[in-house]
């Protein structure tokens, strides 16, 4: 889109505004909600299909394998054939295979929907608030996009609770059978009341070769790093591994080579851009690690309910939607530097203190302390994060840029559930038992803290503290054309004020600065 208004803008206050807006909650809110209510249901789906640890491990990382390695195909896709298409094909998708998740029989059927699950997602998560972007009009944008992640964060907030009263109610299928409804209200909505957009840039081919190359690494290092506890070094888990790396290689070669490759690597000449994604990367690893085991440890060793353990984990969200908005202005006036280095350790830290969650843990001495810390910890670092990816490229691909980055996050979870219950030495049936999984609970949190402080230590060296000032990661005195342009025009910002999802940084394709003819004179309304 351009700085002017289209055509088919719609205004806020308009009813069609007010549909819009609906239907875009009710899309990622299917999303959200799976992201938090699956990983409190994980106890009981094991003992109810009489699953070990590996089967926990895959319920989670088939739906993050196919997410992470499509949602940047699944938004070039709504760009060339209509956002509102793709948007609706990706719910109705999404929907069908939780209904599938939710009539499993056997724990084959689940993995496999899971990752059918994915797809859905990799399709209807970057159309939400591109529909916003592309249909209300500009001047009414940044109230649309408010709402959007407020009630979002809402629904992140309450996810972990309702996901546990359903897994004490009616039964964990439920998990998955919530998401039919939604999508039987969004999908109408959709349909009579948001207009159809399309980017007229799309053009080319889609990086299908990119995509597949992308997944098969992920998936072959994923099921060597999974089977490795029960198998060892056996040839069933060293020839994945390899060919997962030599995929993985290939994958970078074709991303080099091709005309319009998923994965730009050109964005990576930003040294910024770069050192945002290392530190995206490792944090969001942790995080993985961290919300996969923690929700077990409540359950198998403190003893907790699933719901009293959904509940368990609401502080930590209900402080990113209380203060994340005031976490991005702090990181505007001080620089992403600090709050990149400061945010990482806070969390670790928590995740340190959550050893202390034991048997016989009380939940206000040693639970809720944990979660607080690990709560401020989000909050300081993840809105500067997606600022400093924003203002790391230029203007036009900022977009993408925060496509790659909550690519990177998901990656980044996937790998960290595969790894961690083997670097902790954690057993295929641990979580059956309190004491092993204390055990091993507490080797790992070090190992999840550890790969924080690396990330804050990569953010204290590498992140410029003026990095939100210059447009593309534009260096002091940088020669040339581009360098002079990306001096004059102010890097793009994040419209997401509010973010409380754990599994990734927001998708925010940013709100543009005015472009200026002359001094003071902006040329149209930001985008």
């Amino acid at each position: 889109m351009g700085d002017n208004a289209p055509a088919t803008a719609v205004r806020l206050s308009s009813a069609s505004g007010r549909w819009v807006v609906l239907t875009t909650v009710l899309g990622s809110a299917m999303a959200l909600l799976d992201s938090t209510v699956v990983n409190v249901a994980l106890p009981r789906i094991g003992l109810d299909l009489g699953a070990d640890l590996a089967v926990l491990q895959w319920t989670v990382n088939a739906y993050l394998l196919t997410l992470a390695g499509l949602i940047l195909l699944g938004g070039a896709l709504g760009d060339r054939f209509g956002r509102r298409r793709v948007f609706v094909i990706g719910v109705v998708w999404f929907a069908l295979a939780s209904l599938l998740c939710g009539m499993a029989p056997n724990a084959g059927m689940l993995i496999a929907a899971r990752a059918l699950q994915g797809i859905g997602g990799a399709l209807l998560t970057p159309g939400s608030l591109a529909l916003i972007q592309s249909v209300i009009h500009p001047d009414d944008r940044a109230r649309a996009v408010g709402l959007w992640s407020g009630f979002g964060g809402v629904g992140a907030a309450i996810g972990p609770f309702l996901g546990g009263w359903l897994v004490d109610g009616p039964g964990w299928r439920w998990v998955f059978f919530l998401n039919v409804p939604l999508a039987a209200v969004c999908v109408p909505v959709a349909l009579r009341h948001v207009p159809e957009s399309r980017d007229p840039r799309a053009h080319g081919r889609f990086d299908v070769l990119g995509a597949v190359l992308g997944a098969l690494a992920l998936g072959l290092v994923t099921y060597a790093l999974i089977a490795a506890p029960q198998r060892g070094a056996s040839l069933s888990v060293v020839l994945p591994a390899v060919a997962g790396l030599l995929a993985g290689v290939a994958f970078v070669y074709a991303e080099r080579v091709r005309p319009e490759p998923m994965l730009p690597l050109s964005l990576f000449s930003s040294r910024q851009f770069t050192a945002v994604n290392a530190v995206t990367l490792c944090v969001y690893a942790a995080f993985g690690g961290f919300f996969f085991l923690v929700v077990l440890n409540l359950q198998v060793v403190v003893g907790y309910s699933a719901l009293a353990a959904g509940t368990a984990l609401m502080p930590t969200t209900l402080l990113m939607l209380l203060l994340s908005a005031r976490s991005g202005e702090l990181g505007k006036r001080i620089g992403p530097r600090i709050p990149l280095t400061v945010g990482p350790l806070l969390c670790a830290a928590g995740m340190l203190l959550m050893t202390r969650a034991g048997v016989g843990a009380v939940y206000w001495r040693d639970v809720l302390p944990a979660l607080v810390v690990m709560g401020l910890g989000m909050v300081v670092l993840v809105a500067p994060l997606t600022a400093t990816v924003l203002a790391s490229v230029d203007v036009g691909r900022a977009g993408l840029a925060s496509g790659i980055n909550n690519a990177a996050a998901r990656a980044a979870g996937l790998v960290a559930v595969a790894a961690l219950p083997l670097l902790a030495g954690m057993g295929s049936e641990a979580y059956r038992s309190a004491d092993r999984f204390s055990e091993s609970f507490r080797r790992a949190m070090p190992i999840c803290a550890a790969v924080l402080v690396v990330g804050a230590l990569i953010a204290w060296r590498a992140v410029r503290a003026d990095a939100l000032e210059r447009a593309g990661g534009a260096e002091p005195g940088e020669p040339g054309e581009e360098g002079a342009r990306a001096a004059d025009e102010r890097p793009c910002r994040p419209e997401c004020a509010y973010h409380c999802g754990v599994g990734a940084p927001p998708l925010d394709p940013g709100e543009r600065p005015r472009r200026t003819s002359g001094p003071g004179r902006p040329d149209g309304p930001a985008a």
